[in-house]
C-alpha cells in the first residue's frame, strides 16, 4: 500500500482548513467565527491551524485569497465574441447569483459583505489587489457600452450605480426585500430583478455619455 507522506498530509490539512475557514467566516464574519469551530469543521486541531497560518487573523487573510481563487476558477464564463450589452447582461446575472447562492461560488461575495458589515482592517490591501483585475474587466465593459474612457468620472459613477443595484440583494434583509417588492424571495424573482437591472442600467449607461464632462 502506498503511504501518504507528511507533506501531502500537511497540504491536505491546509486545504481543509481553508475550505472550512471560508465557510465559517462567510457565515459568521471574522468576529463571530471561532478558530475552534473552523478546526472542528476541517477535522484538524488548533496546532495545525497555527502552524499553517499563525493565528486567526492570518487564516482570515488566506481564506480571502483562497475563496477568490476558487471564485475566479469558476469565474466569469462570458464568451468574448458576444456584443458588450449581452456580456453585461450575463455579468449582472452572474453577480446576482453569487450574492444569493449558498454554493462555493458565492463564498467570496459573502466574505466581502461580512467584512463590509463588520470591518476588520485586515484585508484592505489584499482586497484591492484581488479585485483590481476584475474591476478593470468591468470598467472596460462599461467603457465599450458608453464610449467613455475608463478614467472618466462619469464612467466611475456608472460603476457605482450598477454595482450598488446588485449589492441591494445582499445588504437588504430578506424580509425587508420581500416587503419592498410585495412578494416572497425566490430564484424567479432574482431573475426578474436581474432583467430589470440590465435594462435600467443599459438605458442609464447610454445616457451617461451625453452628461456634461466634469
Amino acid at each position: 500500500m502506498r503511504k501518504t507522506t507528511p507533506r501531502r498530509d500537511g497540504e491536505a490539512t491546509r486545504r481543509r482548513l481553508l475550505d472550512a475557514a471560508c465557510e465559517v467566516f462567510a457565515e459568521k464574519g471574522y468576529h463571530g467565527a471561532r478558530l475552534a469551530d473552523i478546526c472542528r469543521r476541517a477535522g484538524a486541531n488548533a496546532a495545525a491551524a497555527n502552524y499553517h497560518f499563525g493565528d486567526k487573523a492570518g487564516l482570515y487573510v488566506e481564506a480571502w485569497r483562497h475563496a477568490f481563487r476558487k471564485d475566479m476558477e469558476e469565474g466569469f464564463p462570458i464568451p468574448e465574441n458576444l456584443a458588450p450589452e449581452e456580456r453585461f447582461s450575463q455579468l449582472i446575472r452572474y453577480l446576482l447569483r453569487a450574492f444569493v447562492e449558498k454554493s462555493r461560488r458565492g463564498r467570496f461575495t459573502r466574505l466581502y459583505f461580512q467584512e463590509l458589515a463588520n470591518p476588520t482592517g485586515l484585508i484592505r490591501d489584499v482586497l484591492y489587489q484581488l479585485m483590481e483585475p476584475r474591476r478593470m474587466f468591468f470598467l472596460g465593459l462599461l467603457s465599450e457600452i458608453t464610449g467613455l474612457r475608463i478614467e472618466d468620472e462619469r464612467l466611475l459613477f456608472c460603476e457605482l450605480s450598477v454595482i450598488n443595484q446588485c449589492r441591494a440583494v445582499f445588504t437588504v434583509r430578506r424580509e425587508d426585500l420581500e416587503y419592498l417588492l410585495g412578494q416572497p424571495f425566490s430564484e424567479e424573482l432574482v431573475e426578474r430583478l436581474a432583467d430589470h437591472i440590465v435594462r435600467f442600467s443599459l438605458a442609464g449607461l447610454r445616457a451617461a455619455a451625453s452628461f456634461p464632462a466634469p
